[in-house]
């Protein structure tokens, strides 16, 4: 187990290397000049050749990325073009708003989608089955914008029960739970027709399975058969398919949190790119891909635990 979490841990250097070096040539493609955004509309011309001088603008790119490596590995991530302020502390206060929303998110959609998709295993072909296929393909094919503008219509304009602009508070208090409702069903409405399907497909391959039979004959209940003996051993894919989906859902939190106005990672990621602040910009990237990494290093580790023969491999 030890060897096969080591082994994961070095395959991640060389990834999140290629993270930085893609995310700092995609930020280069930006057409507003950094130095130009920090001097102001009126700065003269020898003032902006400075500041490109400060930043480092004016060294080849290569150099640029080697000084951007050494200042990463000493824990500096720069400082705001914009509002002068140290981006690991702009970074720390929205980091916390885009936890909370992904877990809201997933505590209600991953056992709902587990859920649905025993049910529709266990009641294969009947109208149960297909009424949730159904609900699982709208839920795969409606833009994650789209739900969260028709939420926001319905409960917040035409209903207005729920608050649907910014974070209100703590999650332990009411006003900030019910500020997330909106913004958690928004984003994990996505997530539970994925999981859902997956687990209907893996429960099904392990309902045919030979100690699926010997347990119905030993007189065991339906229930206990499925819950104890085929869906243990039908979430090994299932677990690997919403390892992924949540660092998709990093994706998903950047539309969510632009259409809520939640001050999280991912809005902030795109006030800086289209503000051209290249320093907070950087570090929103490798904020959101180092997240996209660990999860998937998590759910390299539980898939060795829910099934000994990969760390044994």
């Amino acid at each position: 187990m030890l060897r096969h979490t080591i082994q994961r841990l070095l395959l991640t250097v060389p990834v999140m290397f290629g993270v930085l070096l893609l995310g700092f040539l995609l930020i280069q493609v930006v057409p507003n000049d950094p130095a130009v955004v920090r001097a102001g509309p009126t700065a003269t011309l020898e003032l902006i050749e400075a500041i490109r001088r400060d930043l480092g603008l004016d060294q080849p790119l290569w150099k640029q990325f080697i000084y951007y490596v050494g200042r990463l590995l000493q824990g500096d991530l720069g400082v705001s073009i914009i509002n002068n302020v140290p981006v690991a502390q702009e970074l720390g206060a929205t980091m916390g708003p885009t936890l909370e929303l992904m877990f809201a998110s997933l505590v209600w959609a991953v056992p709902l989608g587990i859920f649905l998709g025993t049910l529709g295993a266990y009641y294969r072909g009947s109208i149960i089955d297909r009424s949730i296929m159904a609900f699982s393909v709208a839920g795969v094919s409606i833009p994650v914008f789209f739900l969260g503008l028709v939420l926001v219509w319905l409960f917040g304009y035409k209903y207005p029960i729920l608050p649907f602009t910014g974070r209100l508070g703590p999650l332990w208090q009411w006003e900030g739970l019910s500020a997330i409702i909106l913004p958690a069903i928004t984003l994990g409405g996505v997530f539970v027709g994925p999981v859902s399907r997956m687990t209907r497909t893996s429960v099904l391959d392990v309902l045919g399975a030979d100690h699926i039979r010997t347990a119905r004959a030993k007189g065991l209940t339906e229930r206990r058969v499925v819950t104890r003996h085929a869906l243990r051993n039908a979430l090994v894919p299932v677990v690997t398919m919403i390892g992924l989906q949540i660092g998709f859902l990093l994706g998903g939190a950047v539309v969510v949190e632009t259409v809520f106005s939640w001050p999280g990672i991912g809005r902030l990621a795109v006030g800086a790119i289209l503000s051209s602040d290249l320093p907070m910009a950087q570090g929103t990237i490798i904020v959101m891909s180092l997240g996209f990494i660990l999860v998937n290093l998590a759910v390299d580790i539980l898939y060795a635990v829910l099934d000994p023969r990969v760390r044994d491999a």
